[in-house]
């Protein structure tokens, strides 16, 4: 690597932790002011720092749209799926991941409970209204993002306090779900920016698992729903964990298999 180019992404990291002076850039680097200044010059010119109004420079919105485009192309189903067999195996009732596409739910992919028991819904579309799925993902909707024509006809069907209810809760349940004899309950995976970009779910026949029964699994779903978050790059949400399965992990770094395993021995 070119001693300029190593120089600029080293300051561009550095851009990324605080706005720095000139001589803060200059100072971080190991060089001189002109040499930093032709660097951050360099850098403003492409997007990837700009100028404050206090003279110091921060980083770039162009920075930001490539992280954007780098998330978007980044496989949210390969992400989750060793998360996904992981709450089978603990639970044995059938998981599944979905995400908004087109103004409905498209299920990506699941772990089955035992043979015979659901239908595969991988690949399958559903309407997001009258499902835990679909008010978990309309739940985690920006309030101020512009939305689909279909999509702002079904949330007219869903009432603005039960969505309310379910972002503060951090999950949803539905008896019917589909309006097949389906007991659902799900919670949303987050981004980088805190919006829900899939929903985790657990299922099972309504007729041979009570409601009541899916519902004692909420810990173990919104532990595997946070783990996965954090490996797709979202922020942690400790509030899930620790006043539902107890975990009080003592670093971001632990908090996964921490939390996993307090909700293990509840």
């Amino acid at each position: 690597m070119s001693q300029s180019v190593d120089r600029a992404l080293t300051l561009l990291d550095a851009l990324g932790d605080a706005p720095l002076s000139l001589e803060q850039a200059a100072s971080s680097l190991g060089v001189h002011k002109s040499t930093a200044l032709r660097l951050l010059r360099t850098l403003e010119e492409h997007g990837f720092a700009r100028r404050q109004p206090d003279l110091r420079y921060r980083i770039g919105g162009r920075v930001l749209s490539l992280a954007h485009r780098a998330l978007e192309d980044f496989d949210v189903r390969q992400v989750a799926a060793p998360y996904l067999a992981a709450l089978n195996a603990r639970c044995g009732y059938t998981v599944r991941l979905a995400v908004l596409h087109d103004g409905e739910v498209l299920y990506l992919d699941e772990v089955a409970g035992p043979a015979g028991a659901e239908p595969s819904r991988i690949g399958r579309r559903a309407p997001v209204t009258d499902t835990a799925v679909g008010r978990v993902l309309l739940a985690g909707l920006p309030a101020d993002g512009a939305l689909t024509e279909e999509l702002s006809d079904q949330l007219s069907d869903e009432s603005a306090d039960e969505l309310a209810a379910v972002r503060r809760r951090g999950w949803a349940a539905e008896s019917a779900e589909h309006r097949e004899p389906v007991t659902c309950v799900a919670a949303p995976v987050a981004g980088s920016g805190g919006r829900a970009v899939a929903a985790c779910a657990l299922s099972a026949p309504a007729g041979l698992v009570p409601p009541a029964e899916l519902a004692r699994m909420v810990p173990e779903l919104l532990c595997t729903a946070e783990a996965i978050s954090l490996a797709y790059g979202g922020s942690p949400t400790p509030r899930w964990c620790e006043n539902r399965c107890g975990a009080r992990p003592a670093a971001r770094a632990s908090r996964t298999s921490a939390r996993a395993s307090a909700a293990r021995t509840r």
